[in-house]
């Protein structure tokens, strides 16, 4: 949301980013962190030289080799979970002037990439990375990503010479992410092919530790019930408002690629994933696609959880599996259920053990447990 401020002579300006954090401060949406006061500053200065910027009008095969020199250079703000990394981003991103921006997950982002590459295949070009890297550069000036990590060798391999095209194209780069520059793609299969990435990252892009030591997603479930029943308009008024208070900026569905199957989160937004219990359970899924879940959220708010017993005993046994990988990760769990926990299932073959998963379920609501 763009804020636009009356001037002193009648004239309008656009709110900066340290005043709209300031105005978010003062009507108490947001606490004033210390910590995150030089990432603004950062971001403030990027917002000031992106106003009048301009990426070059050579031609963009022209511009992909000899570089975009105007480009203001982006920010990689890395740093623990909760501290404010995406908020700040978001922030930043509202108030950004430029017309030709985008704000996206990176997972999201690279899952379109892959879907892009395998259409301008079919074409029979011979390198299909180019156009796909020429159409975002044509749409697009300032590109902003949430949480960039790399895992997958195939990501690896396309998103070097992705940046590198987005760079010198000068489309100008804001992305948070857990780990810094030098730690991505750890381990990962043959690496040393990805380490020029890193380096040019760390030359394109002003790289930034948010080190604070308030979780300020943590601080906001420390206190609050995370498990509604029975399923009312009590409990759906209350999971709707924990929603609005722990997503930011563009909320979109996180499609998570396995096997060659779109495992879908159908609401996203600053590492909270939001699901029906039908989207994740009543669905063919298997442990493998639990642990990618469990991988891609740092919260999960999981909806209108039914009864379970001998009528829905698969879908009951995938609960397990999802409440297992979800635990064992450090997941955060917030969910809406027809019954208390030890009531949920108490007629199946899977009574027993689901005991130990009702148990799960109530000390993933404890303070311990959001701590």
């Amino acid at each position: 949301m763009l804020l636009f401020v009356k001037g002193k002579f009648g004239g309008a300006y656009i709110m900066t980013v340290t005043q709209e954090y300031d105005r978010r401060v003062a009507a108490g949406e947001l606490h004033d962190d210390p910590n995150q006061r030089p990432v603004l500053k950062l971001l403030e200065e990027l917002h000031r030289e992106l106003a009048d910027y301009k990426p070059s009008k050579l031609g963009h095969l022209k511009a992909f080799f000899s570089g975009n020199r105007r480009a203001p250079k982006g920010l990689y703000i890395y740093g623990g979970v909760g501290r404010g990394k995406s908020m700040l981003m978001d922030l930043f991103y509202s108030q950004a002037t430029t017309q030709k921006k985008r704000r996206v997950h990176f997972h999201a982002f690279m899952q379109e990439i892959h879907d892009a590459l395998h259409i301008t295949r079919k074409s029979g070009v011979e390198d299909a990375l180019k156009p796909v890297a020429v159409k975002i550069t044509h749409e697009l000036d300032l590109l902003c990503f949430d949480e960039m990590q790399i895992t997958d060798i195939t990501d690896a391999m396309i998103v070097g010479r992705l940046f590198e095209y987005l760079f010198n194209a000068g489309v100008v780069i804001v992305t948070t992410s857990n780990r810094h520059p030098d730690d991505l793609y750890k381990s990962g299969l043959n690496r040393s092919i990805f380490l020029p990435f890193i380096e040019k990252i760390k030359a394109r892009l002003s790289v930034h530790c948010l080190d604070s030591i308030t979780d300020h997603r943590q601080n906001r479930l420390m206190d609050q019930q995370l498990y509604f029943a029975p399923l009312n308009d009590t409990s759906r008024t209350a999971m709707d408002q924990l929603w609005r208070e722990l997503s930011s900026g563009a909320v979109a569905p996180l499609i998570i690629r396995r096997k060659g199957r779109d495992i879908i989160i159908p609401e996203f937004s600053n590492g909270v994933g939001k699901a029906r219990f039908s989207d994740l359970c009543a669905k063919a899924l298997g442990p493998g696609d639990y642990l990618e879940i469990a991988k891609s959220v740092r919260v999960l708010m999981l909806t209108d959880v039914p009864t379970l017993g001998k009528a829905n005993n698969n879908e009951a046994k995938r609960f397990v599996i999802l409440i297992d990988a979800l635990y064992e990760a450090g997941v955060k769990l917030i969910a809406s259920a027809d019954a208390e926990p030890e009531a949920l299932y108490t007629d199946g073959a899977g009574v027993f053990e689901f005991e130990r998963t009702a148990s799960r379920l109530r000390e993933m609501q404890s303070a311990d447990w959001a701590s």
